[in-house]
């Protein structure tokens, strides 16, 4: 059976994944979704159309990616989608919140990405598709969300080279390197910190996120960068010296 596998499908871009290739690929026979809140993955099975395989897992666990190991292993699907999606951030100083909450954005957002990647790789044929959530925060270092911004550098760099490494396989990773996009995650982020107004201002739909993310990554492309402000954010990052840029995001601050 051809299946897709998303991970953070409970909220946010995950959930939205799940919603767009069940609506745009009909050669998918069953989604696979992976997040910890189990009802709202069952809400989620009532509005879309292709069968759901939940798996309520909590991802910075080990135990977790055993179950994932022997499910692959008991039911060898072919695995033609895979979105890493999980993940959350804190804004705030270092040392703001909490040790496990600074600790668990690592763990989530980074270790538990290539832990998936890792166990659902040898079920990915040829023509299949990776996609990575990573952040235009992955794109410059970010004072007042520094460990987010380091794990999506992370992220970005790793798709970048496993997409290399895949393309004997013809399997394509595409990093998603959204802004802010208007979803739960801000609700979560802010806890510690309050939002930059320039950010505010750059808030992106999701659904558009994703319908970008699904094209770029169906044309084979490593990155997807939704939104002329973050395109020009990107190609900034590129030209200009990261210590001018922060020099200015420093004087900028109220």
């Amino acid at each position: 059976m051809k299946i897709a596998i998303v991970t953070g499908a409970s909220s946010g871009m995950g959930r939205e994944a799940v919603i767009q290739i069940a609506d745009r690929f009909s050669g998918i026979g069953e989604i696979w979704v992976i997040a910890r809140r189990r009802e709202r993955m069952e809400e989620l099975r009532r509005e879309v159309p292709a069968p759901l395989r939940i798996f309520p897992l909590d991802l910075a666990e080990e135990d977790s990616m055993r179950v994932l190991r022997w499910e692959l292993q008991q039911r060898r699907p072919e695995v033609k989608i895979l979105v890493n999606a999980a993940g959350y951030g804190k804004i705030g100083n270092v040392g703001t919140a909490g040790l496990e909450e600074e600790t668990g954005m690592v763990r989530i957002n980074s270790e538990a990405l290539c832990g998936v990647t890792h166990l659902v790789l040898p079920y990915m044929t040829a023509h299949s598709r990776i996609l990575m959530f990573a952040s235009a925060a992955g794109f410059l270092p970010q004072p007042g969300f520094a460990v987010y911004a380091a794990t999506k550098a992370f992220v970005v760099s790793y798709s970048r080279a496993l997409n290399v490494e895949l393309k004997p396989k013809d399997i394509v990773v595409t990093a998603v390197c959204p802004g802010p996009v208007a979803t739960e995650f801000f609700e979560v982020a802010k806890a510690h910190g309050k939002i930059p107004f320039y950010k505010q201002l750059a808030m992106a739909d999701p659904r558009r996120v994703i319908r970008k993310a699904l094209k770029d990554s169906m044309m084979g492309k490593e990155i997807s960068v939704y939104g002329p402000v973050m395109k020009a954010f990107c190609l900034i990052c590129k030209v200009l010296p990261h210590r001018l840029i922060l020099g200015l995001m420093e004087k900028g601050k109220p």
